[in-house]
């Protein structure tokens, strides 16, 4: 008689062992340049790693001209926004006069030196014959400098006598204030001729 048989016993699995396997090359090698890509476009893209931020800019030209402008520009730029609020309706954006309303100011011999002159017209103003660049004219013009502050008007004249073809040095304030105390009674315009008598 034969024995009953006893149940087969599964056999367990075997435990895992820890092991190397070697990455392949390909990936180290992706990997790497991933990595690299990531740099420059951080580098290029990222505030904290350039002297400029460029988004949205495209050149550093045009975060330049977004700079704040030097003490000499904004003043400059302070009497040209004078300049296009209350000359530029008689003597033009250019400079360049109205036909039998008002003469030129660009290239002008009476915007350049002396400065006295020119100060004078504009807190006093003018009246009677004229000769500007060769052509006569004969208007008044008020004292439009009068009601300026004094660092407006100082401004606007020292823009009329740097832009377009002008290069004469600025106006300061302390120029305006001699000629206000030197002629502080005065409220008749001046004429060309007791102008051409300042040299």
């Amino acid at each position: 008689m034969t024995p009953p048989s006893s149940p087969r016993v599964a056999a367990e699995p075997a435990e895992p062992k820890a092991g190397g396997v070697a990455m392949p090359i390909w990936l180290i090698m992706l990997l790497c340049a991933v990595g690299y890509w990531g740099m420059v476009y951080f580098d290029a893209h990222g505030g904290r790693f350039q002297a400029q931020v460029y988004a949205p800019y495209a050149q550093l030209s045009e975060i330049d001209e977004l700079q704040p402008a030097s003490d000499t520009e904004a003043f400059v730029n302070r009497g040209k926004a004078v300049y296009e609020t209350v000359c530029a309706l008689c003597h033009d954006l250019t400079g360049s006069g109205k036909p039998a309303q008002a003469p030129p100011l660009a290239g002008s011999e009476w915007v350049t030196d002396p400065v006295e002159r020119i100060i004078r017209i504009a807190l006093h103003g003018l009246s009677g014959p004229i000769t500007v660049l060769g052509e006569e004219w004969n208007l008044a013009m008020p004292a439009m400098g009068a009601a300026l502050p004094e660092e407006d008007l100082a401004a606007v004249l020292t823009y009329i006598r740097q832009a377009w073809v002008n290069k004469s040095p600025a106006v300061s304030v302390e120029e305006i204030r001699a000629v206000k105390a030197a002629h502080a009674g005065r409220t008749q315009p001046w004429t060309a001729d007791e102008l051409k008598k300042i040299q």
